[in-house]
């Protein structure tokens, strides 16, 4: 068995005194494990650093087998943001969300343009916070747990959406969801439409979050009797501390 394909890195563990055992989110594959060997020495260690992007070569006697790796660097996204830990540790969450959430060796070609597009935007420096959002909710639809946010689920208005049910996953507008409010979850406006002239602000990002959270845990994790990885929580924490920072700076 054989196959050839593009892939990002989600996680490289140590296997032995030289291996590694190498996750990756693949194009067309899914996301795949594989073993390779040497993958702790100086010459390809840096190739397999989390989320890096190479083009992998996966041989296996049967499919069912863990197999060998082989990867060619194609871009190293790790190195132009290791000096950043905000991006770094997006990245990381991103990860590993990607691998504890996606089936093993199940093609989601959404989940890895996705992915795809969030490192570009940690590359630019540019909307990675607000993407990495996103691709949390488009990670909830490709698992088939996609939120419902076109109209109210109460009245069908498409205008004034301000909450969301935690029950159903399902938009609810501003007058109908005032008795219930403490009770439902916020719906950062930039979930239904963004503009570059309306940047949402850090709470907005903070509402998105708490928000996909709530639905990935409830909906992916819960049920298998599993937490949200440790790294989503440190890249949540340190979203929390610079914005209260920047209001304690803007007092």
């Amino acid at each position: 068995m054989q196959w050839e394909d593009e892939g990002i890195v989600l996680a490289a563990r140590r296997h032995g005194e030289a291996a590694l055992i190498v996750q990756l989110l693949t194009r067309g594959h899914g996301r795949h494990a594989g073993l390779v060997r040497g993958g702790q020495g100086r010459k390809l260690r840096p190739v397999y650093e989390i989320g890096n992007r190479v083009a992998a070569v996966w041989n296996a006697r049967l499919a069912e087998h863990l197999g060998i790796l082989a990867g060619e660097l194609l871009r190293g996204h790790a190195a132009r943001i290791i000096e950043d830990p905000a991006r770094l540790a997006c990245l990381a969450a991103a990860a590993a969300l990607a691998e504890a959430s996606l089936p093993e060796r199940e093609p989601h070609p959404a989940a890895y343009a996705g992915l795809s597009a969030l490192l570009e935007s940690l590359d630019a420096d540019r909307g990675w916070a607000v993407g990495y959002v996103e691709w949390e909710l488009m990670l909830l639809a490709e698992l088939g747990f996609g939120l419902d946010l076109a109209r109210c689920a109460a009245s069908g208005a498409t205008t004034d959406l301000v909450y969301v049910s935690p029950r159903s996953g399902q938009a609810v507008s501003a007058a109908a969801g005032e008795p219930y409010r403490d009770k439902l979850l916020r719906l950062p406006a930039f979930l239904l439409a963004r503009t570059a002239e309306d940047a949402p602000s850090p709470q907005d990002v903070l509402d998105g979050l708490a928000l996909t959270g709530y639905f990935l845990d409830r909906r992916v994790f819960e049920p298998h009797d599993r937490d949200l990885p440790a790294a989503r929580a440190r890249f949540v924490d340190l979203l929390e501390r610079l914005a209260r920072i920047s209001r304690e700076q803007s007092l």
